[in-house]
Protein backbone atom coordinates (compact mmCIF):
# COMPACT_ATOMS: atom_id res chain seq x y z
CA UNK A 1 0.00 0.00 0.00
CA UNK A 2 1.17 3.38 -0.96
CA UNK A 3 1.19 6.22 1.86
CA UNK A 4 0.60 10.07 1.39
CA UNK A 5 4.11 11.37 1.27
CA UNK A 6 5.76 12.48 4.87
CA UNK A 7 5.18 16.60 4.65
CA UNK A 8 8.24 18.46 4.52
CA UNK A 9 8.61 22.14 5.26
CA UNK A 10 8.51 24.68 2.29
CA UNK A 11 9.88 28.04 3.04
CA UNK A 12 8.91 29.89 -0.16
CA UNK A 13 5.43 29.90 1.50
CA UNK A 14 6.17 31.17 4.99
CA UNK A 15 9.18 29.44 6.28
CA UNK A 16 8.35 29.66 9.93
CA UNK A 17 5.51 27.27 10.32
CA UNK A 18 5.52 23.58 10.00
CA UNK A 19 3.92 22.10 6.49
CA UNK A 20 -0.06 23.18 6.75
CA UNK A 21 -0.79 19.52 6.80
CA UNK A 22 -0.29 19.24 10.52
CA UNK A 23 -2.81 21.28 11.34
CA UNK A 24 -5.20 19.11 9.63
CA UNK A 25 -3.79 16.57 11.02
CA UNK A 26 -3.28 17.74 14.73
CA UNK A 27 -7.50 18.61 14.15
CA UNK A 28 -8.75 14.73 12.56
CA UNK A 29 -6.08 12.26 12.57
CA UNK A 30 -3.38 13.08 15.11
CA UNK A 31 -1.57 9.22 13.65
CA UNK A 32 -0.95 8.47 10.60
CA UNK A 33 0.96 6.29 8.07
CA UNK A 34 3.38 8.54 5.72
CA UNK A 35 6.19 7.60 3.13
CA UNK A 36 9.34 8.80 4.51
CA UNK A 37 12.08 9.79 1.57
CA UNK A 38 14.41 6.88 2.85
CA UNK A 39 11.60 4.70 1.63
CA UNK A 40 10.80 3.32 5.24
CA UNK A 41 6.88 3.61 5.92
CA UNK A 42 6.45 5.27 9.60
CA UNK A 43 3.47 6.24 12.06
CA UNK A 44 3.71 10.18 12.34
CA UNK A 45 2.46 11.77 15.36
CA UNK A 46 1.30 15.28 15.18
CA UNK A 47 -0.24 16.46 18.31
CA UNK A 48 1.18 17.68 21.58
CA UNK A 49 0.19 14.71 23.65
CA UNK A 50 1.33 12.68 21.31
CA UNK A 51 4.62 13.69 20.70
CA UNK A 52 5.13 14.00 24.47
CA UNK A 53 3.82 10.57 25.49
CA UNK A 54 6.37 9.12 22.25
CA UNK A 55 9.20 10.89 23.56
CA UNK A 56 8.96 10.34 27.29
CA UNK A 57 8.34 6.97 27.02
CA UNK A 58 11.59 5.07 26.36
CA UNK A 59 10.12 1.80 27.22
CA UNK A 60 7.80 1.50 24.44
CA UNK A 61 9.98 3.70 21.99
CA UNK A 62 12.89 3.08 21.81
CA UNK A 63 15.38 5.98 20.77
CA UNK A 64 17.43 3.52 18.08
CA UNK A 65 17.97 4.04 15.25
CA UNK A 66 16.98 7.52 16.84
CA UNK A 67 17.84 10.39 13.93
CA UNK A 68 16.07 12.52 12.25
CA UNK A 69 17.99 12.33 9.35
CA UNK A 70 16.88 8.94 8.95
CA UNK A 71 13.70 9.86 7.46
CA UNK A 72 15.42 11.88 4.79
CA UNK A 73 18.90 10.53 3.76
CA UNK A 74 20.29 6.92 3.36
CA UNK A 75 19.17 4.53 6.41
CA UNK A 76 20.54 1.40 7.85
CA UNK A 77 18.12 -0.34 10.27
CA UNK A 78 20.73 -2.69 11.58
CA UNK A 79 23.50 0.24 12.01
CA UNK A 80 25.17 -0.04 15.52
CA UNK A 81 24.45 3.47 18.03
CA UNK A 82 27.24 6.39 16.73
CA UNK A 83 26.72 7.92 20.48
CA UNK A 84 24.91 7.87 23.52
CA UNK A 85 21.97 9.64 21.77
CA UNK A 86 21.53 6.42 19.90
CA UNK A 87 21.21 4.40 22.67
CA UNK A 88 18.03 2.87 25.47
CA UNK A 89 18.49 1.70 28.61
CA UNK A 90 21.31 1.49 31.31
CA UNK A 91 23.82 2.10 28.71
CA UNK A 92 22.33 5.61 27.82
CA UNK A 93 21.98 6.32 31.21
CA UNK A 94 25.43 5.13 32.15
CA UNK A 95 26.94 7.72 29.87
CA UNK A 96 24.36 10.52 30.19
CA UNK A 97 25.19 10.30 34.03
CA UNK A 98 28.52 11.00 33.31
CA UNK A 99 27.81 13.94 30.72
CA UNK A 100 25.03 15.95 31.88
CA UNK A 101 26.63 17.11 34.91
CA UNK A 102 29.60 18.70 32.94
CA UNK A 103 27.25 20.58 30.63
CA UNK A 104 24.25 21.66 33.07
CA UNK A 105 25.94 21.92 36.40
CA UNK A 106 24.93 25.24 37.65
CA UNK A 107 28.01 26.05 38.57
CA UNK A 108 29.26 24.90 35.56
CA UNK A 109 27.33 27.06 33.89
CA UNK A 110 27.73 30.20 35.89
CA UNK A 111 31.32 29.71 34.93
CA UNK A 112 30.47 29.48 31.36
CA UNK A 113 28.36 32.78 31.55
CA UNK A 114 31.70 34.83 31.18
CA UNK A 115 33.00 33.48 28.06
CA UNK A 116 29.51 33.03 26.13
CA UNK A 117 29.00 37.43 26.73
CA UNK A 118 32.89 37.83 25.84
CA UNK A 119 32.46 35.81 22.82
CA UNK A 120 29.38 37.54 22.00
CA UNK A 121 30.80 40.60 22.02
CA UNK A 122 33.58 40.48 20.02
CA UNK A 123 31.56 38.62 17.39
CA UNK A 124 29.01 41.72 17.47
CA UNK A 125 32.63 44.21 17.52
CA UNK A 126 33.78 42.28 14.27
CA UNK A 127 30.56 42.43 12.69
CA UNK A 128 30.08 46.17 13.11
CA UNK A 129 33.24 46.82 11.83
CA UNK A 130 32.75 44.65 8.19
CA UNK A 131 31.64 45.85 5.23
CA UNK A 132 27.51 45.81 4.67
CA UNK A 133 25.69 43.74 3.66
CA UNK A 134 26.74 41.54 6.43
CA UNK A 135 26.55 37.65 6.09
CA UNK A 136 25.57 36.65 9.32
CA UNK A 137 25.10 33.24 9.59
CA UNK A 138 28.84 31.99 8.32
CA UNK A 139 30.66 35.21 9.71
CA UNK A 140 28.63 35.62 13.43
CA UNK A 141 26.29 32.82 14.27
CA UNK A 142 28.72 29.88 13.62
CA UNK A 143 31.72 31.72 15.26
CA UNK A 144 29.74 32.23 18.17
CA UNK A 145 28.69 28.87 18.83
CA UNK A 146 32.24 26.95 17.34
CA UNK A 147 33.87 29.47 20.20
CA UNK A 148 32.27 28.61 23.06
CA UNK A 149 31.50 24.65 22.25
CA UNK A 150 35.51 24.38 21.49
CA UNK A 151 36.42 25.74 24.98
CA UNK A 152 34.16 23.94 26.48
CA UNK A 153 35.54 20.65 25.26
CA UNK A 154 39.08 22.52 25.05
CA UNK A 155 39.23 22.33 21.13
CA UNK A 156 42.49 25.11 20.27
CA UNK A 157 41.62 27.61 17.61
CA UNK A 158 43.84 25.91 14.97
CA UNK A 159 41.79 22.88 15.45
CA UNK A 160 38.29 24.14 14.88
CA UNK A 161 37.98 24.11 11.24
CA UNK A 162 37.42 20.15 12.07
CA UNK A 163 34.34 20.73 13.51
CA UNK A 164 33.32 22.92 11.02
CA UNK A 165 34.03 20.66 8.14
CA UNK A 166 32.02 17.89 10.12
CA UNK A 167 28.91 19.47 10.37
CA UNK A 168 28.97 21.13 7.42
CA UNK A 169 29.27 17.69 5.80
CA UNK A 170 26.61 16.03 8.05
CA UNK A 171 24.32 18.58 7.96
CA UNK A 172 24.18 19.53 4.14
CA UNK A 173 22.08 16.71 3.10
CA UNK A 174 23.80 16.70 0.08
CA UNK A 175 26.64 14.25 1.27
CA UNK A 176 26.86 10.76 0.26
CA UNK A 177 27.66 8.17 3.04
CA UNK A 178 31.75 7.52 2.05
CA UNK A 179 31.70 11.90 1.83
CA UNK A 180 30.22 12.04 5.06
CA UNK A 181 32.91 9.52 6.71
CA UNK A 182 35.85 10.88 5.94
CA UNK A 183 34.61 14.63 6.98
CA UNK A 184 34.11 13.19 10.31
CA UNK A 185 37.37 11.14 10.93
CA UNK A 186 39.81 13.68 10.82
CA UNK A 187 37.39 15.51 13.87
CA UNK A 188 37.45 11.96 15.82
CA UNK A 189 40.93 11.11 15.06
CA UNK A 190 42.10 14.36 17.25
CA UNK A 191 39.25 14.27 19.63
CA UNK A 192 40.53 10.27 19.99
CA UNK A 193 44.33 11.91 20.75
CA UNK A 194 42.77 14.42 23.00
CA UNK A 195 41.23 11.78 24.61
CA UNK A 196 44.14 9.56 25.65
CA UNK A 197 46.36 13.33 26.68
CA UNK A 198 44.06 14.44 28.66
CA UNK A 199 44.32 11.02 30.40
CA UNK A 200 47.25 11.78 31.61
CA UNK A 201 47.48 15.62 32.12
CA UNK A 202 43.64 16.44 32.72
CA UNK A 203 42.73 20.13 32.58
CA UNK A 204 39.82 22.30 33.19
CA UNK A 205 37.55 21.71 29.91
CA UNK A 206 35.09 18.85 29.77
CA UNK A 207 36.95 16.36 27.97
CA UNK A 208 38.92 16.23 30.90
CA UNK A 209 35.73 16.14 33.85
CA UNK A 210 34.32 13.16 32.50
CA UNK A 211 37.56 11.08 32.17
CA UNK A 212 38.29 12.11 35.63
CA UNK A 213 34.29 11.74 37.10
CA UNK A 214 34.70 8.49 35.25
CA UNK A 215 37.33 7.54 36.84
CA UNK A 216 35.14 6.21 39.85
CA UNK A 217 32.85 4.42 38.13
CA UNK A 218 31.81 0.71 38.63
CA UNK A 219 32.51 0.69 34.22
CA UNK A 220 34.51 3.99 33.10
CA UNK A 221 34.10 5.49 29.98
CA UNK A 222 36.42 4.43 27.44
CA UNK A 223 38.44 6.12 24.72
CA UNK A 224 35.74 5.38 22.32
CA UNK A 225 33.21 6.59 24.35
CA UNK A 226 34.56 9.54 25.27
CA UNK A 227 35.55 10.36 21.55
CA UNK A 228 32.05 9.88 19.97
CA UNK A 229 30.55 11.59 22.97
CA UNK A 230 32.33 15.09 22.72
CA UNK A 231 32.57 14.33 18.48
CA UNK A 232 28.86 15.14 18.96
CA UNK A 233 28.44 17.54 21.47
CA UNK A 234 31.06 19.44 19.34
CA UNK A 235 29.01 18.93 15.67
CA UNK A 236 25.09 19.57 17.33
CA UNK A 237 26.94 22.62 19.09
CA UNK A 238 28.47 24.01 16.07
CA UNK A 239 24.98 23.64 14.01
CA UNK A 240 21.90 23.44 15.66
CA UNK A 241 22.37 26.09 17.82
CA UNK A 242 23.83 28.53 15.50
CA UNK A 243 21.08 27.99 12.76
CA UNK A 244 18.01 28.50 15.76
CA UNK A 245 20.49 31.72 16.03
CA UNK A 246 19.92 32.88 12.36
CA UNK A 247 16.29 31.09 11.96
CA UNK A 248 15.45 33.30 14.59
CA UNK A 249 16.74 36.66 14.06
CA UNK A 250 14.77 36.26 10.63
CA UNK A 251 11.86 35.30 12.13
CA UNK A 252 11.97 38.24 14.75
CA UNK A 253 13.06 40.70 12.27
CA UNK A 254 9.87 39.75 9.45
CA UNK A 255 6.95 39.33 12.23
CA UNK A 256 5.87 42.65 12.59
CA UNK A 257 6.72 44.21 16.29
CA UNK A 258 8.41 41.61 17.34
CA UNK A 259 12.42 42.94 17.11
CA UNK A 260 10.91 46.06 18.05
CA UNK A 261 9.75 45.00 21.51
CA UNK A 262 12.87 43.56 22.41
CA UNK A 263 14.74 46.16 21.14
CA UNK A 264 12.87 48.19 23.94
CA UNK A 265 13.17 46.00 26.92
CA UNK A 266 16.26 43.36 25.85
CA UNK A 267 15.46 41.80 29.21
CA UNK A 268 12.76 39.52 27.12
CA UNK A 269 15.71 37.73 25.46
CA UNK A 270 15.13 34.90 27.52
CA UNK A 271 11.61 34.77 27.31
CA UNK A 272 12.53 35.42 23.26
CA UNK A 273 14.68 32.09 23.47
CA UNK A 274 12.47 30.23 24.78
CA UNK A 275 9.25 30.90 22.42
CA UNK A 276 11.53 30.44 19.09
CA UNK A 277 12.63 27.07 20.03
CA UNK A 278 9.17 26.46 20.82
CA UNK A 279 7.86 28.28 17.71
CA UNK A 280 10.29 27.50 14.85
CA UNK A 281 12.13 23.94 16.06
CA UNK A 282 15.14 23.05 13.43
CA UNK A 283 14.40 19.58 13.01
CA UNK A 284 11.53 17.83 10.62
CA UNK A 285 11.12 15.37 14.09
CA UNK A 286 12.90 12.94 16.01
CA UNK A 287 12.44 9.56 15.07
CA UNK A 288 11.57 6.22 17.02
CA UNK A 289 10.66 2.71 16.65
CA UNK A 290 7.84 0.68 18.89
CA UNK A 291 9.18 -2.15 20.90
CA UNK A 292 5.86 -3.03 21.96
CA UNK A 293 2.19 -3.21 20.57
CA UNK A 294 0.69 0.15 21.64
CA UNK A 295 -2.01 2.26 21.10
CA UNK A 296 -1.75 5.79 20.51
CA UNK A 297 -4.29 8.34 20.38
CA UNK A 298 -6.62 5.63 19.62
CA UNK A 299 -4.58 4.39 16.62
CA UNK A 300 -2.69 0.98 17.23
CA UNK A 301 0.93 0.57 16.28
CA UNK A 302 2.99 -3.02 15.87
CA UNK A 303 6.13 -3.59 17.50
CA UNK A 304 8.87 -2.53 15.05
CA UNK A 305 7.05 -0.11 13.13
CA UNK A 306 9.00 3.44 12.86
CA UNK A 307 7.24 6.39 14.84
CA UNK A 308 7.59 10.01 13.69
CA UNK A 309 7.62 12.39 16.78
CA UNK A 310 6.59 15.99 14.28
CA UNK A 311 8.16 18.29 17.65
CA UNK A 312 7.30 21.42 15.82
CA UNK A 313 3.68 20.33 15.08
CA UNK A 314 3.23 19.39 18.79
CA UNK A 315 4.57 23.04 19.80
CA UNK A 316 1.82 24.38 17.32
CA UNK A 317 -1.02 22.86 19.33
CA UNK A 318 -3.49 24.75 20.65
CA UNK A 319 -3.91 22.43 23.82
CA UNK A 320 -0.25 24.11 24.79
CA UNK A 321 -1.64 27.52 23.85
CA UNK A 322 -5.01 28.83 22.28
CA UNK A 323 -2.79 30.95 19.91
CA UNK A 324 0.47 28.64 19.27
CA UNK A 325 0.69 30.02 16.38
CA UNK A 326 1.60 33.25 16.98
CA UNK A 327 4.94 34.32 17.60
CA UNK A 328 5.12 36.22 20.87
CA UNK A 329 8.17 36.91 22.83
CA UNK A 330 6.80 38.11 25.79
CA UNK A 331 5.04 34.84 26.32
CA UNK A 332 5.42 32.97 29.51
CA UNK A 333 7.40 29.87 28.88
CA UNK A 334 5.76 26.66 29.08
CA UNK A 335 6.63 22.94 28.47
CA UNK A 336 7.10 23.09 24.87
CA UNK A 337 9.02 20.41 23.17
CA UNK A 338 11.81 22.47 21.10
CA UNK A 339 14.63 20.89 23.38
CA UNK A 340 12.98 17.07 23.01
CA UNK A 341 11.58 15.33 26.29
CA UNK A 342 11.93 12.56 28.63
CA UNK A 343 15.41 10.69 29.17
CA UNK A 344 16.62 11.89 25.33
CA UNK A 345 15.89 15.52 25.69
CA UNK A 346 19.00 17.21 24.46
CA UNK A 347 21.51 17.26 27.33
CA UNK A 348 23.26 20.96 25.69
CA UNK A 349 19.85 22.44 25.67
CA UNK A 350 21.25 25.02 29.03
CA UNK A 351 24.31 26.27 27.33
CA UNK A 352 21.92 26.61 24.18
CA UNK A 353 19.96 28.81 26.33
CA UNK A 354 22.29 30.63 27.06
CA UNK A 355 23.53 31.28 24.09
CA UNK A 356 20.01 32.43 22.46
CA UNK A 357 19.49 34.57 25.08
CA UNK A 358 23.31 36.32 25.07
CA UNK A 359 23.00 37.16 21.76
CA UNK A 360 19.20 37.96 21.52
CA UNK A 361 20.13 40.68 24.47
CA UNK A 362 23.35 41.48 23.47
CA UNK A 363 21.99 42.22 19.28
CA UNK A 364 19.12 44.45 20.73
CA UNK A 365 21.15 46.02 23.43
CA UNK A 366 24.09 47.15 20.79
CA UNK A 367 22.16 46.82 16.80
CA UNK A 368 18.91 48.02 17.34
CA UNK A 369 18.56 49.00 13.62
CA UNK A 370 19.16 45.06 12.72
CA UNK A 371 17.40 44.33 9.09
CA UNK A 372 17.56 41.48 6.71
CA UNK A 373 19.37 43.09 3.58
CA UNK A 374 17.13 41.08 0.92
CA UNK A 375 13.31 40.44 0.71
CA UNK A 376 12.21 37.43 2.70
CA UNK A 377 11.76 35.49 -0.48
CA UNK A 378 14.84 35.77 -1.76
CA UNK A 379 17.05 33.67 1.36
CA UNK A 380 18.53 30.90 0.57
CA UNK A 381 17.21 28.06 3.16
CA UNK A 382 19.06 24.63 3.62
CA UNK A 383 17.78 22.20 1.28
CA UNK A 384 17.16 18.08 2.00
CA UNK A 385 18.55 18.67 5.70
CA UNK A 386 17.61 17.18 8.94
CA UNK A 387 18.23 20.94 10.50
CA UNK A 388 15.90 23.88 9.13
CA UNK A 389 17.15 27.21 8.78
CA UNK A 390 18.98 29.80 6.12
CA UNK A 391 22.00 28.91 4.45
CA UNK A 392 22.59 32.88 4.93
CA UNK A 393 21.87 35.96 5.78
CA UNK A 394 22.74 38.82 4.91
CA UNK A 395 21.96 41.76 7.18
CA UNK A 396 22.50 45.68 7.21
CA UNK A 397 22.29 48.42 9.98
CA UNK A 398 22.61 51.62 10.34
Amino acid sequence: MAYPALPIPREEEWPFDPPPEYAELRATSRVVRVACPTGIDAWLVSDYAGVREVLGDGRRFSVQPGTASHVLHGFDPEAPPRSFTQMDGPEHIRIRRNFAPQVTHTRRLAELSPLVEQITEDAIDRMLASPQPYPLHSQFSTAITTGVIAELIGVPPEQRHLMRDAASALFTGATTPKELEAALEPLFGYLYQAVASRRDEPGDDVLSRMIVHSRDAERPLTDAELTTMNGALLIAGFDTTASMITYGLVALLSTPGQWDRLVADPSLAASATEELVRYLGVGLGLLRRATVDVELSGQQIKAGDYVVAAVQSGNRDKSLYPDADVLDVARKPGAHLGFGHGAHACVGQQIARMELTTVLGALARRVPSLRIAVPLDEIAWKQDTPVRGPAELPVVWQ
